[in-house]
């Protein structure tokens, strides 16, 4: 069955998959979703017969119905290849309470990886099955992971360039140290002075411009997006929800049929999305559990109805989730508004120019299958510190929170199915946070530097250094721009080269 999408804010709109994953963001502001959400092809046993690669392909063939076999194909073996440093790509880690989906195996050891791996890929065919010969412009905002992956992804990839902006002072040195270091002839990187929601919005702003849209034809350029408001970003972060189910039954984890929980840790809501929709297509998913830092935007949403961004920005141990505005909410909240554009279009409206909105009653029960919690810095330091002192796992702050908050809700609801969750990045991307969990914060020099760390944790853990922090230590720095967050458009149309109407 063919698949077409519409947007959130205009449900008349119908694009094929090539054409949404090109625009990455509908004209309207809004974000595509499938018309119908395809069902899994294959039974749950045969997947536990499949590979990481049979199960991307099948996952994706089902949402991109308009790209062939072969095409699929190419893409998926160019995406998952060598570049991830173990055989299962993404493995289980087996601990007392749960099962961690280590989704950090990649080139830049970041969940991302498993997205951004393909998404160039998707795109380029995309651009030739839609006859496009602009030079696409992949412009991203990005909390810290994405901006290294996508970078890493389109890093010289013929007729395309790639802008990041990220918050100059709002992610870890070693994941600042990882995109200012990007090597590539069409990569350029921009921090602004601002958060990563001011860096979001001007991105929005700049896709929404419909005179700067008009140049850019003009000019040769058309704009798309490697963040996972771009459909093909967030399809392939289904596969691994998939995956994990599967592995949990050739494990002995779980019987064919029966359900597992998943809790992700959540700053943009694409993360757990994907395992929502995983759900959607058939898998036994019970319950999502939803886990926040101290920003806890998302976990106030969920218990109370009310989406609030009006409240004060608060920079973590976790800055991929130090996030105010959700943008992949709005998916859920379209298909909970009984997939009404005028509704959730409203919505997102009242977020704009008030701050904050409310939901009904009926599409607060629709989401029940969601449970939203929070956890503190101190309560993620003494988890990483727990975990790995009792079991010598050492875990990221991210995957921290996520751990933290599946223990409050096993305290609140006694729930014992078995629970997967998302292991988001790798320990050595957040080096000081979690070295100053398991030594005390007092014990860890302000002054030194985050990759000397990295060296005192690899002696601490006995976790090998992964080759993507240890070349950073002779990798010199090639983008140093740092802006104000008003001045975003303005730095894209120098990159570009465009004149605005008033220099002509």
């Amino acid at each position: 069955m063919a698949v077409f999408y519409t947007s959130t804010r205009d449900n008349t709109i119908k694009v094929t998959a090539a054409e949404a994953i090109l625009q990455g963001l509908s004209r309207d502001g809004g974000l595509f979703v499938p018309e119908t959400i395809p069902a899994l092809p294959v039974s749950l046993s045969e997947l536990t017969q499949m590979d990481y690669r049979e199960t991307a392909l099948m996952i994706m063939r089902e949402w991109f119905s308009d790209f062939s076999e072969e095409e699929l194909k190419k893409c998926v073996e160019g995406a998952y290849d060598s570049k991830f440093d173990t055989e299962l790509i993404a493995p289980l880690h087996e601990t007392a309470h749960a099962a961690y989906l280590e989704l950090f195996h990649g080139k830049t050891i970041a969940f991302k990886d498993m997205a951004l791996s393909i998404l160039p890929y998707l795109m380029t065919c995309a651009a030739a099955k839609c006859g496009v010969t602009d030079e696409i412009v992949i412009l991203t905002a990005t909390s810290g992971d994405t901006g290294k992956a996508a970078l890493a992804g389109f890093a010289d990839v013929p007729g395309t360039r790639i802008i990041v902006f990220y918050p100059k002072y709002g992610v870890s040195p070693i994941q600042e140290r990882q995109m200012v270091t990007q090597t590539g002839r069409n990569v350029s990187v921009v921090g602004i002075r601002g958060n990563f929601d001011d860096a979001q919005n001007g991105v929005k702003a700049i896709f929404s411009d419909p005179e700067l849209r008009s140049r850019m034809k003009e000019s040769g350029f058309r704009f798309s997006s490697a963040n996972s408001i771009n459909i093909g970003r967030l399809v392939p972060q289904i596969v691994y929800y998939v995956y994990a189910y599967a592995q949990m039954v050739r494990q002995g984890k779980l019987a064919c049929g029966e359900s597992m929980n998943v809790t992700v840790p959540t700053g943009n809501f694409g993360n757990i999305l994907a395992a929502y929709y995983a759900k959607r297509m058939g898998l036994p998913i019970r319950k999502l559990i939803c886990a926040s830092n101290e920003n806890r935007v998302l976990t106030d949403f969920f218990e109370t109805g009310t989406y609030d961004r009006r409240r004060e920005f608060i920079l973590t141990t976790s800055p991929s989730m130090d996030i105010l505005i959700s943008s992949n909410l709005e998916r859920l909240i379209y298909a909970a508004a009984q997939e009404s554009s005028d509704q959730s279009s409203m919505l997102m409206e009242q977020l704009t120019k008030e701050g904050s909105y409310q939901i009904s009653g009926s599409m607060k029960q629709f989401m029940e299958d969601f449970y939203g919690g929070c956890a503190d810095m101190d309560a993620c330091a003494a988890r990483i510190r727990g975990l790995f002192e009792k079991e010598h796992y050492l875990i990221d702050p991210h995957t921290a929170v996520a751990a933290c908050v599946y223990d409050q809700y096993r305290n609140e609801t006694d729930d014992d199915t078995p629970c997967v969750i998302a292991s988001t990045a790798s320990p050595y991307k957040f080096t000081r946070s979690v070295m100053e969990a398991l030594r005390g914060k007092a014990s860890v020099r302000k002054d030194t530097d985050d990759l000397v760390l990295a060296d005192e944790l690899e002696k601490i853990s006995g976790v090998p250094l992964p080759a993507a922090v240890a070349e950073l230590k002779e990798a010199p720095v090639l983008h140093d721009i740092v802006i104000d967050s008003t001045d975003m458009k303005a730095q894209v149309e120098k990159q570009l080269g465009l004149m605005s109407k008033e220099c002509r």
